[in-house]
């Protein structure tokens, strides 16, 4: 067991209370020009597009404090500047709809656009507390429809907005995104555009948006090269799947300091000329402690970790144009057995998740989307997995400020609904030292072993 500082890890509580909301409006915004598509006009989504995993939404909610601007002019600046933005990104101004053969296609028709939504709530801002991980009380300030349906993208706005304005004088926007359109570079891309164009009060735009999803149409015929079990319908036949599904689990957030994760990255380090990066480590010290906690049986179950590798610098042939704002993210899986995981050696794990991760090639891209097209998935799938996805890289608090500063918070809100989702997040402060927040759901029962196996590093 490796000994570390006490203040290298620290759990963040957040206040369990309901916010109220009132809607005083809700309109669509549309492009302020023209656009490179007219009604009746579609565009093709790729299968990394079209995957199962991107048919969702992705919430976020950005928090500000009370600026010099009215709380009227901050929507009014918002709305201004979408519209302008939505010109060169035209595509999140129309809808997707199915075709023939179970793919999704953007299409544009009349009475479009994006949603925007402008409410209020008679809380203040300090009511929230702990603003720098996310809460899942926070849903309320994003935007769904009545009746919506889980999972919901075809016919729906593909970029939601809500701005409330909290009694303080401070608001926040809650975004919701539809992840077939873009994946979370794309997203910091298109939002890095929309609030330098709030900010300046023209249109700015670097780089110029490419679409080009024919660029990763499927071989033909098609060529599936790999298993990619990340895919695979496995029959849950352990404990896993029940005990964070029968009873709501508890979000958990830890704060987690640089020095605790240069610390575990040379504790877990596999005795090899490859090394290991943080986000290996990490991932591997998370999965086994969040297995060890459940106290997951049978021992000879087979259990996935699952995890988001961005391909761009993988593809040679043809690179990828500047401005690509599409998915290019392979779904990399490592596999172990639970007695495997629990007693082996962290640096065995870590083995595990390298693997995984340079596994992801262009062959390996290329390979899911001819996998997608031979056998499209049609359901997410939990049999004995976790997915680790990370946020450490993405730009989301530098492309924050649409003229009012940089956000409090930037990030999710509630991972709950889909509790086999662990998400590592930056440390929001200005001068932050690298820092992250590790959040994971976890049942009521297993969360204190599960903070007690995190500080271990049990090797």
């Amino acid at each position: 067991m490796a000994p570390f500082s006490s203040s290298w890890v620290q759990e963040r509580h957040f206040p369990d209370l309901l916010i109220p909301i009132s809607i005083d409006r809700a309109f669509s915004v549309l492009p302020e020009g023209p656009i490179q598509a007219q009604d009746g006009d579609t565009l093709y989504l790729s299968n990394l597009d079209d995957i199962i995993g991107a048919r969702v939404f992705t919430p976020t909610v950005y928090f500000y404090t009370a600026t010099r601007s009215s709380f009227d002019d901050v929507v009014d600046i918002l709305k201004d500047a979408l519209g302008k933005v939505l010109v060169p990104y035209y595509p999140f101004s129309g809808r997707l709809r199915g075709t023939n053969n179970g793919k999704l296609e953007v299409f544009f028709g009349p009475n479009q656009g994006a949603l925007m939504v402008q409410a209020h709530t008679e809380l203040s801002l300090d009511r929230l507390g702990d603003l720098t991980v996310p809460n899942p009380a926070w849903s309320n300030l994003v935007y769904k429809f009545p009746n919506e349906g889980n999972y919901k993208v075809i016919d729906m706005p593909l970029l939601i907005a809500q701005v409330t304005r909290f009694s303080c004088g401070g608001f926040s926007l809650g975004l919701r995104i539809c992840h077939c359109i873009c994946d979370g570079l794309g997203a910091m891309q298109f939002l890095g555009a929309w609030a330098s164009t709030a900010k300046t009060g023209s249109l700015v735009v670097d780089p110029n948006p490419c679409w080009d999803r024919e660029i990763f149409v499927p071989r033909d015929p098609p060529m599936v090269k790999y298993p990619h079990v990340e895919f695979m319908k496995i029959d849950d036949g352990s404990n896993l799947t029940i005990s964070l599904w029968e009873v709501k689990p508890l979000q958990k957030c830890y704060w987690l300091s640089r020095e605790f994760q240069a610390h575990l990255k040379s504790v877990a380090r596999p005795m090899d000329s490859l090394g290991c990066t943080t986000f290996d480590a990490m991932a591997a010290h998370v999965w086994r402690s969040w297995v060890k906690a459940l106290n997951v049986k049978p021992l000879d179950f087979g259990l996935r970790l699952t995890f988001s590798v961005n391909a761009r610098s993988k593809l040679k042939n043809p690179p990828l144009k500047d401005g690509f704002y599409g998915n290019v993210v392979c779904v990399a899986c490592a596999t172990c057995t639970v007695s495997n995981l629990i007693n082996g050696s962290l640096q065995d794990v870590t083995r595990l998740v390298r693997e995984a991760r340079l596994g992801v090639s262009e062959e390996y891209l290329r390979s899911t989307i001819d996998f997608v097209e031979v056998d499209r998935p049609n359901k997410l799938e939990f049999g004995g997995k976790l997915t680790i996805t990370q946020w450490t890289r993405f730009s989301m608090y530098e492309s924050s400020d649409f003229g009012w500063g940089r956000a409090i918070y930037v990030g999710p809100i509630d991972l709950t609904p889909t509790p086999q989702v662990c998400v590592l997040l930056p440390e929001g402060v200005a001068d932050s030292s690298g820092a992250m927040v590790v959040c994971i759901c976890l049942p009521e029962a297993a969360a204190h072993r599960f903070k007690e196996l995190l500080c271990l590093m049990d090797t």
